[in-house]
């Protein structure tokens, strides 16, 4: 069985809080007539503070979207590098060791991909299949490591690297005062997640089981219009109920396994928002504090989208579990799409497998701020 390592997950340095937050929407929005709703929910999101990409007066700044775009490609290959290689470490690999990268992310475009930029700045193999995704949003987290799970199952042996990398300060638009775009204004933040999951030995979440689910005519809920200016985000009213609608989800993927879902030793959830985490408790029928990693991600960081489930897992490994624990992980975003997995917990591992053992799982033909880590 695949099993999901320990994640590496770097923030960088330039911080705004939630007071900082509120007073610019006063001062930059003085006249809006619904600013009172739009304070009072940003208020509600509970997130103290939030790191950014750049400083806050370049920020608040929009020199255009494609003096954007380029900064989100020299940050990211600036910065994806040393989160990797922590990633890489945690999980006792090299970059030799590595047959695939899932690379996700939805806050800036390039082509070629950055894992092409991975596979050419840090000298992975250059037969190394590439599996770049850009349109799902939060979801995309869950999403990669599910793809990265599927990848190993068809080709027994292989080590995944997975990367998410989310500059949402990017998407900042100064002149968009739709509510749900002035809400994101105080809700997301920036952050690289990097991950791998190897397909034999290794400590972490051993997956188990893996579902993917899509609320028909929910398209235009959580979406992006794309204008000159760049991205705009667009967050419908009826997202936070969107829970009486996946968790069954959820109940249904645990059921599969002959697990409860309302009976798990842990959970790893996307921090889209508190109300979200609040109504999954009662849908799912376990106590506020089984999200508490989540929850944790979410006041600390904000919601860094698709590195949400990285640094809540970041945060189990740091609190730990006995081996033989069961979990869940799942991310939800556009579509509305949840991606869902079970998972076993290992803290086992053969010695030294990742770089003398494994070889040629390439060859194989398919069978069916600072880092933190």
């Amino acid at each position: 069985m695949a099993v999901l390592c320990r994640p590496a997950v770097w923030v960088p340095p330039h911080t705004i809080s939630m007071e900082e937050t509120l007073a610019l929407a006063r001062k930059l929005h003085a006249g809006h007539e619904r600013l009172p709703l739009v304070l009072r929910l940003i208020r509600n999101t509970g997130v103290a503070k939030r790191h950014l990409i750049q400083p806050l007066p370049a920020t608040l700044r929009h020199p255009g979207f494609e003096a954007r775009n380029r900064v989100y490609v020299r940050e990211a290959r600036k910065q994806v590098p040393a989160v990797v290689q922590q990633a890489l470490e945690a999980a006792d690999m090299a970059v030799r060791d590595i047959d695939a990268i899932v690379f996700v992310s939805c806050t800036g475009f390039t082509m070629p991909p950055l894992s092409s930029s991975l596979i050419n700045d840090m000298g992975f193999r250059s037969d190394t299949r590439q599996i770049p995704m850009a349109q799902l949003g939060c979801a995309a987290g869950g999403a990669a490591i599910n793809r990265a799970y599927d990848f190993c199952r068809a080709y027994p042996g292989a080590n995944v690297l997975i990367v998410a990398c989310e500059f949402c300060s990017l998407v900042y638009q100064p002149d968009d005062l739709d509510i749900g775009s002035l809400l994101s204004n105080g809700l997301f933040g920036d952050a690289i997640a990097a991950a791998v999951m190897r397909g034999s030995g290794g400590q972490g979440m051993r997956i188990e089981g893996n579902a993917s689910h899509l609320v028909p005519d929910t398209l235009d809920w959580i979406s992006y219009d794309i204008k000159s200016t760049g991205f705009h985000f667009r967050l419908d009213k009826r997202v936070p109920g969107t829970m009486n609608v996946l968790a069954p989800a959820l109940h249904t993927l645990a059921a599969t396994h002959q697990w409860d879902a309302s009976r798990l030793d842990f959970y790893l959830i996307h921090a889209g928002g508190p109300r979200i985490l609040d109504d999954l408790c009662e849908h799912l029928r376990v106590p506020p504090v089984a999200f508490r990693h989540s929850r944790s991600t979410l006041t600390e960081y904000g919601n860094i989208a698709s590195a949400v489930v990285f640094e809540a897992l970041r945060r189990q490994f740091d609190e730990g579990l006995a081996d033989g624990a069961r979990g869940l992980l799942a991310g939800f975003g556009p579509g509305i799409t949840a991606e869902s997995c079970l998972g076993t917990w290992t803290t086992a591992t053969p010695a030294r497998l990742g770089r003398q053992v494994r070889r040629g799982a390439d060859r194989q033909t398919p069978a069916g701020a600072s880092v933190r880590r």
